[in-house]
């Protein structure tokens, strides 16, 4: 009777432990689900701003092709001392709003570009909201300069004259 007793207890223990287990794995699980899923919900984010942002990129690169390029040149280094360079710009990253102005309305008078003053105008190019975010977004992520924000629409068109 004892030894009966004795394995009851014992397999009442194991099934407490296996329970145990069980609930823990289950918990465990579930944790990696929820983390996978805010992941997955993450990257399917990224990968749609990436998307949005290679669009406007491309549409902007025909832009920069068609109204750029001959003052700012095909590695956007511009040209010394007379056109401001875009790769690697501290004027056009630190002045967004001033660089859509600029691309919008044209520009006039001296600027600073990585410690270098232009003094070139710029005439007004004459193109839609959507084509200047487009251009923005190709010439603040071309070179080597990358922005973590997407230029949109809605940004270009608040920059008023």
């Amino acid at each position: 009777m004892f030894v009966k007793l004795k394995t009851k207890k014992r397999l009442k223990q194991i099934l407490i432990l296996e329970v145990i287990s069980i609930v823990f794995c289950i918990s465990i699980l579930a944790k990696q689900g929820t983390s996978n899923n805010n992941g997955y919900i993450a990257n399917m984010e990224l990968n749609y701003q990436e998307t949005e942002l290679s669009k406007s990129m491309k549409r902007g690169e025909e832009i920069y092709i068609d109204f750029c390029i001959q003052c700012h040149l095909g590695d956007g280094k511009g040209t010394p001392k007379v056109f401001p360079p875009l790769a690697g710009s501290d004027w056009l990253v630190n002045k967004r709003k001033e660089s859509i102005h600029s691309i919008k309305y044209g520009l006039n008078g001296p600027i600073k570009v990585n410690g270098v003053t232009y003094n070139s105008a710029m005439t007004p190019l004459g193109l839609e909201n959507e084509e200047v975010a487009h251009v923005m977004n190709y010439i603040m992520n071309s070179w080597g300069n990358k922005q973590e924000k997407i230029v949109t629409l809605e940004e270009v068109t608040s920059v008023k004259k």
